[in-house]
């Protein structure tokens, strides 16, 4: 027996009354997940919230015209049939559970919710032998796949091009709250803060494996210490800076490939040529760091840059001074 699919109906052995309440079920999930979209998203994204609201009122719709057809053929007790009650049925992703789901991606599964609810009543439709229940059954995978345009129409009334300007404006902050800054931190903290022990011990020992152990333990030391601290430091519901957990991700990710970026020359057993490689490598970390400020952060290029690699090269100088002493 396959775990998982013990006590679960075949789709194919359901009867009509049972694909009725299985419909009814669905329909009665899918309106409570996109009420639940449209309350998380109220507060940031007011105009999308009404299109989901509105969204909910349809699928609400669609079980009471599914009990009415249900109570006129079988009477008013509706048998307890759900989604996971039914081998091969279609499921729903718990994604309405994330916190600090992202806009574009709350629209993709509302996009996909109806695809996979219109295909499963146009196959129930095929399968039953019932025109009543056929011909509901049909109109309902119209509807489904007139949802999209109706949530057009939503769009239209709701979602001008200033409020569309907003919405995408505070997507985009969010994004730069969650990730990039806390990845620029670490990126930033990586790639300065581990030039003086690397090239210290480099320049030293003159030894490249040593040099790379040193690097590595820095880098990956680094990475984690950036990592729990950006993470309990701040649980983002204050400050809207997003799950503590994707940004101690991005900082201490990012921490410790700013750090091994100029270790892992050191793999290279000639001296003078890992250094050189290094040194490069340092030279391209810190471009990149105030391309990044530039982009994102909107700090002016030659600014970014001046402040980056002037900060770096004392750190790097120092580490070679202390090393060579």
């Amino acid at each position: 027996m396959i775990p998982g699919f013990a006590g679960r109906r075949r789709f194919s052995d359901l009867s009509e009354a049972e694909i009725l309440a299985l419909a009814i079920s669905s329909e009665e999930d899918d309106g409570r997940i996109y009420a639940t979209y449209a309350e998380r998203l109220r507060a940031d994204y007011p105009a999308s919230a009404a299109i989901f609201d509105g969204m909910a009122a349809e699928e609400n719709e669609h079980r009471r015209r599914l009990i009415t057809a249900y109570e006129t053929r079988f009477g008013k007790v509706i048998p307890l049939l759900r989604r996971e009650h039914v081998a091969g049925y279609y499921s729903r992703r718990p994604v309405w559970l994330i916190e600090n789901l992202g806009l574009d991606r709350i629209r993709q599964e509302a996009a996909r919710m109806e695809d996979e609810a219109a295909a499963f009543y146009a196959e129930a439709a095929k399968t039953s032998t019932d025109a009543g229940t056929r011909r509901l059954l049909g109109d309902l995978a119209a509807a489904e796949l007139q949802h999209e345009k109706r949530a057009q129409s939503l769009e239209a009334v709701n979602l001008t091009e200033g409020v569309r300007e907003d919405e995408r404006g505070r997507a985009r902050r969010q994004f730069v709250l969650t990730w990039v800054q806390p990845g620029l931190a670490g990126l930033m903290d990586g790639s300065v803060s581990t030039l003086a022990p690397i090239f210290a011990t480099a320049f030293a020992t003159q030894n490249t494996w040593t040099t790379f152990l040193v690097g590595l333990a820095a880098s990956v030391g680094a990475g984690i210490s950036m990592g729990f601290t950006e993470a309990a430091h701040d649980d983002g519901v204050i400050s809207g800076r997003g799950s503590p957990v994707k940004r101690g991700l991005a900082s201490g990710i990012m921490t410790a490939i700013g750090g091994l970026g100029h270790a892992l020359p050191y793999l290279i057993p000639h001296f003078w040529t890992a250094t050189s490689i290094a040194g490069i490598v340092v030279f391209i970390e810190l471009w990149a760091i105030a391309w990044i400020q530039n982009r994102y952060m909107e700090t002016p290029f030659l600014r970014a840059a001046f402040q980056v690699v002037l900060g770096g090269a004392l750190v790097l100088a120092a580490g070679i001074v202390i090393g060579g002493s």
